[in-house]
């Protein structure tokens, strides 16, 4: 099709310049001195026109089916010369500025569209399982901090968080407090302390004085420290780390949702690959997969295990937490703002890490604040902002840093919209808006 335009455009342009060569001929022959003169400047000019055109052409055949951008540079060179020989040849002057302003509308789209980035089509590349039992300790342990983080060697950066949310609540590192959740640098070790302490009844888990006695009826308690990370995976509630208790209920449940369970849903041998980096990190021996899997099959019943996560699902740094199709109180578990923060009107919002979420009304008096260094002009600015950036402005007593700056990368718009809309509306002294 390319070639046949260009053909076209080709023999057209050629058809002018005989018609020009003519004009030219018959003002020659008329002697008139100045008419030769002025002959012999049109054929010049019409001689190098048609170079420049047969230039064009050539470029517009040779780049029409290429990946390069140079074809509108075709449309550019035909154009400038229409605009000239319209000067010089005044016969044709209507009909060759009438053609031109044609040839510089193209010549702008297809310049606007090939400076656009050019994406090749085709089928997507067909997405294979993880074959995890078939992986080195060094692989799973890598696959582990994907989950974990949202990518190999992300550990140490603030913010950084993956499929698995553990950092929304979980210090890694020594010297780092979790006030939501235990560090858990050291758990291997811990594990055999937990199970031996008297509250713990490990011979005979019915005697818990914990929320949860069981991972189900009959599990049992963990016999190992393995066992005991896996139970804490699966039944938080089962042992609760004195202090780490949701509030008011004396440490008797834990705010850790079971992993294996929506919002997070891991799969056995993404936990498995979990535990193999927890191991590894610390310079310890990891328990072969098998192992791992076995630990994690006692305290979750066959019918309560999710499916293993294709290639792609397993801890990606752009897994959403919340698409935004779901209630506003699911989104907000989702994201875990339930466990930091009291939010009225939502069920099991009691947290207190960070400041109680009354936006309607104290929106407005933060951004007025002294020390406000945000850009918001209004409520719904504010509670975006704040969201997405925390640093922005920092209530107190709460510390700086304690909440993730991930949200805006692991909500949907629709889910923060949603988040937006509920939380202006939510003001001291008055009754919490429905959940939509």
């Amino acid at each position: 099709m390319g070639n046949l335009i260009a053909e076209a455009i080709s023999m057209g342009w050629m058809a002018m310049a005989i018609v020009a060569g003519m004009i030219v001929y018959f003002q020659v022959t008329i002697g008139d001195p100045v008419a030769k003169k002025r002959a012999v400047f049109k054929t010049f000019i019409g001689l190098v026109s048609t170079f420049l055109l047969f230039i064009a052409i050539a470029n517009y055949k040779q780049n029409f089916y290429g990946e390069s951008r140079l074809l509108p540079v075709s449309l550019v060179m035909i154009t400038v010369t229409t605009f000239i020989m319209a000067l010089y040849y005044t016969n044709l002057s209507a009909l060759l500025k009438i053609g031109g302003m044609m040839f510089f509308i193209a010549a702008f789209l297809s310049g606007y569209g090939n400076w656009l980035p050019q994406v090749e089509g085709g089928f997507p590349p067909v997405e294979e399982e993880k074959t995890w039992d078939s992986m080195t300790p060094e692989q799973l342990a890598d696959e582990g901090e994907k989950i974990i983080f949202g990518g190999v060697g992300k550990n140490k950066e603030q913010g950084a968080i993956g499929k698995g949310q553990c950092p929304l609540c979980h210090a890694f590192h020594a010297g780092m407090l979790g006030e939501r959740a235990p560090n858990l640098l050291g758990l291997v070790q811990r594990g055999d302390e937990r199970i031996a302490d008297p509250k713990y009844f490990k011979d005979d888990p019915t005697k818990r004085m914990y929320s949860v006695k069981e991972a189900f009826p009959g599990s049992g308690a963990a016999q190992t420290s393995q066992e005991y990370i896996a139970e804490s995976h699966a039944c938080p509630s089962c042992y609760v780390v004195e202090g780490y208790g949701v509030k008011g209920t004396n440490d008797k449940e834990s705010p850790m949702p079971a992993i294996h369970k929506p919002p997070i849903s891991l799969s056995l041998p993404e936990l498995a690959a979990v535990d193999t980096w927890m191991y590894l990190r610390e310079g310890l021996d990891a328990p072969s997969f098998e192992d791992l899997v076995a630990s994690y099959e006692k305290f979750i019943p066959e019918a309560d295990r999710p499916q293993q996560a294709k290639e792609g699902e397993g801890g990606g740094g752009t897994t959403l937490m919340a698409d935004g199709s779901e209630p506003v109180d699911q989104i907000l578990a989702k994201a875990q703002c339930v466990a930091c923060h009291t939010i009225p009107g939502i069920p099991g919002a009691v947290g207190t890490i960070g400041p109680k979420l009354e936006e309607g009304t104290t929106a407005a008096q933060r951004i007025k604040a002294p020390d406000y260094k945000g850009t918001a002009k209004s409520a719904t600015e504010y509670i975006m902002e704040s969201i997405i950036d925390p640093s922005a402005y920092v209530v107190q007593p709460f510390p700086d840093n304690t909440m993730p700056k991930v949200f805006g990368q692991k909500l949907s718009a629709g889910a923060l919209k949603k988040i937006v809309d509920y939380l202006s509306q939510v003001k001291v002294g008055q009754p919490p808006p429905p959940i939509k």
